[in-house]
């Protein structure tokens, strides 16, 4: 049995990634903070949990590791401006020295699931030879990391980045922050669905099934195709300009609970737009997304309806990490002797 390393392995896209591996016959390192909980990953005989931060990795945690998949991040541009320095010490800095330690260590293969936000804004479609235009700490980090861990790759390390659009579906470890799964909560608790401001701005979507697919595709796919290259991941049909895509949703939604959902605008605009080409990924590996905004947003729904999915703090990344950090604070100040009142 191969084994994998998933780094952010309790997050959004690792707590559906490595039960997906797991299925597939990995054996799985998972290494997470878990800021969020260990409970998003079910016990598996193949599963091996490390609580640890990928600033402070030692080499042993790579022993008998055939390949890594650097998830870790502090994600999205709120936390990034807000977290700057430990965005940049995670999503650039440890990023580059995971691949570094993972090389050492004699691993085959290190992919880094990257952003299509680095494109930033563009006037035209854009494909893997465009230039790049960061406008958050979160993409420019991104694109620092993305050509750190190409510099490291040869015949015997092969090294392959992801470029995803902006994820949405259902996740164990949910996130209502993103603009797909945010839209048809608000559509489903209030009827009213929140879209920033224009509306214009194109924005490339892909599912969380969809990109954790292309994770498991390139740990499997001929290094000759893969190595030291750039994949954009998503799709032609899910390049959506963001006021048509919120009335597919409303639409959408509508018609699944029988009740109109009206468009509720909110904030300054956007300035981050960008079309993006996915032929690249399609032809290689031959992979196509499976999933689109509609059939994301039946998903949402019937978690919603089930009872399986609620909104709470957690689902905010940006406000759970202001809650931790608040706590951390009131704990520290108030713990003496190992304890609060038992002690």
């Amino acid at each position: 049995m191969k084994t994998v390393l998933v780094t952010g392995a309790g997050g959004y896209i690792g707590s559906v990634l490595v039960p997906k591996l797991l299925s597939k016959g990995y054996k799985v390192k998972a290494l997470d903070r878990f800021f969020f909980g260990k409970d998003k990953l079910e016990e598996n005989s193949h599963l091996t949990l490390i609580q640890e931060d990928s600033r402070r990795l030692r080499e042993e945690v790579f022993a008998n590791v055939d390949f890594v998949i650097d998830l870790v991040a502090i994600s999205n541009d709120p936390s990034g401006e807000l977290l700057e320095e430990a965005t940049w010490q995670t999503n650039h800095v440890s990023r580059v020295r995971t691949a570094t330690l993972a090389k050492n260590a004699g691993v085959k293969r290190y992919i880094l699931p990257s952003s299509c936000s680095i494109y930033g804004f563009q006037d035209q479609q854009v494909d893997e030879t465009a230039s790049t235009n960061p406008l958050t700490v979160y993409a420019k980090a991104n694109e620092k990391a993305e050509k750190g861990v190409f510099a490291l790759s040869d015949d015997d390390f092969c090294v392959t980045v992801m470029r995803q659009s902006t994820v949405f579906g259902y996740s164990p470890r949910m996130r209502l922050d993103l603009a797909i799964n945010g839209m048809v909560y608000g559509a489903w608790k209030t009827k009213k669905l929140p879209l920033m401001r224009d509306g214009s701005q194109y924005r490339p979507m892909v599912h969380v099934q969809d990109t954790t697919d292309v994770m498991c595709l390139l740990l499997e796919a001929d290094t000759s195709k893969i190595n030291k290259q750039l994949f954009n991941i998503g799709s032609a049909e899910n390049n959506y300009q963001l006021g048509p895509l919120a009335e597919k949703i409303a639409n959408t939604v509508s018609e699944l609970m029988g009740e109109k959902v009206d468009i509720e605008w909110y904030g300054d605009p956007d300035h981050r737009s960008y079309s993006v080409s996915f032929d690249k990924v399609e032809n290689a590996l031959g992979w196509k997304a499976a999933w689109n905004a509609e059939k994301g947003t039946k998903e949402i729904v019937e978690k919603l309806e089930s009872g399986e999915l609620e909104k709470t703090t957690q689902t905010i990344t940006l406000e759970w990490y202001k809650d931790l950090i608040k706590w951390h604070k009131i704990i520290k100040n108030a713990e003496m002797y190992g304890g609060i009142l038992d002690i």
